[in-house]
């Protein structure tokens, strides 16, 4: 019913002698999704402060305009 193709787990890894080109090849596609993932994350953290950092800047920019705006209503009157 089942007949696998490999006859042990030493045979699976050794892959007819080419394991070390595969298991590689594996390996490194591993460790290029992983960085891949965490230079994302990394990279949204900073998008996110500098998000962050320009509403800062835009509220104290608009309150500063809008007290601006009132002094100059007042000595209008």
């Amino acid at each position: 019913m089942f007949d696998p193709y490999f006859d042990s787990v030493a045979a699976f890894i050794a892959m007819g002698e080419h394991g070390f080109f595969v298991w590689s090849a594996y390996g490194l596609s591993a460790l290029l999704i992983v960085a891949n993932m965490l230079l994302a994350v990394r990279r949204q953290g900073r998008v996110r402060a500098e998000i962050a950092r320009q509403a800062r800047r835009d509220d104290v920019g608009s309150s500063a305009k809008a007290r601006t705006s009132s002094k100059s209503v007042e000595s209008n009157q």
